[in-house]
């Protein structure tokens, strides 16, 4: 039995949809945060940070989840079914087992259907809690991060090229186009050490006197730290690729505009060439009309007058 499409018969209800659908100019993008049929401890404190350094954007389901299996076919319907419900466009999905301990899965979606994965595993965890720093250096809500990846691996290997991708949307927050320096307080450094492996450590930047108007700039570790084991991965469907990288249509090309950093906007008129002495005068010019209508008034008014002597 196939269950009726809900069609919706409010305008609010119709704006909500809008809303939930896909656009061509993402500003922002929610994050999911699901637990396995079974987690470490090392997971579960893996996945409170990420929401905490996501917590401005994203949603945290603590109840254990058994039939998501993301690799599998038929087992990526229940991700799809929580992306719906929670209007969230990536995914992170803890699970444990002997297989694959503390494996973590990186998912992004589109549409709500699963656009690419990447499987990690995480190794040598250090959490937040473990470091002592100075707690104004904690990130802060809105702010924005740097991004260094050190390593030609990231260029050479296809598991990293695609787990690079999918980190960068991950923790870049919102979109913006002007951007304050001050909220740039702090930097992911991530080094391929092998084809398949990232170590990846959370720093806050500390601006320090150094005698000139350019500060001198100090990294301090905040957490977390871990090594990224690539497992499996799954790059995204050429088809719904071509769908999701579809851009906006740029603007028409206005003639004789041009832009300037300094003046703004500039334009080209054209005039034709004036002769001295000569002024062409057109029939529309409204005080011509006005004169031309008086003259007329006047003219019948004196011809009833000749008709019609008192």
């Amino acid at each position: 039995m196939v269950a009726a499409i809900r069609v919706p018969k409010t305008q609010r209800a119709r704006r909500e949809l809008l809303k939930h659908a896909p656009k061509l100019v993402e500003t922002g993008k929610k994050t999911l945060i699901l637990h396995g049929t079974k987690t470490s401890a090392v997971l579960n404190s893996v996945l409170s940070d990420i929401y905490h350094l996501k917590r401005d954007n994203a949603v945290k389901y603590t109840k254990k989840n058994d039939n998501i299996r993301p690799f599998e076919s038929g087992g990526e319907s229940s991700l799809e079914f929580f992306s719906l419900k929670t209007d969230c466009s990536l995914i992170v999905y803890g699970s444990h087992s002997k297989k694959r301990p503390n494996n973590l899965i990186l998912g992004r979606t589109y549409d709500h259907h699963i656009y690419d994965l990447v499987e990690v595993g995480v190794e040598n965890y250090k959490s937040m809690e473990s470091y002592v720093y100075d707690k104004k250096l904690a990130p802060k809500l809105g702010s924005k991060p740097f991004f260094a990846f050190i390593g030609e691996h990231f260029e050479s290997a296809e598991e990293l090229k695609h787990l690079k991708e999918v980190l960068l949307d991950l923790f870049r927050g919102e979109v913006v186009e002007n951007l304050n320096l001050a909220g740039v307080d702090r930097i992911y450094v991530c080094t391929a050490t092998s084809p398949t492996t990232v170590y990846m450590m959370h720093c806050a930047l500390c601006l320090k006197r150094s005698g000139t108007s350019i500060p001198r700039m100090e990294l301090v570790e905040v957490g977390p730290s871990m090594d990224l084991v690539v497992r499996r991965h799954r790059l995204p469907v050429e088809s719904l690729k071509k769908e999701a990288m579809k851009t906006a249509d740029h603007a028409k090309k206005v003639k004789n505009v041009t832009k300037d950093p300094v003046q703004g906007r500039l334009g080209k008129v054209y005039m034709p060439d004036q002769q001295v002495g000569k002024l062409a005068l057109s029939n529309d010019i409204k005080g011509l009309k006005r004169e031309r209508r008086e003259a007329k008034k006047n003219k019948e008014h004196s011809k009833k007058q000749k008709v019609n002597p008192e």
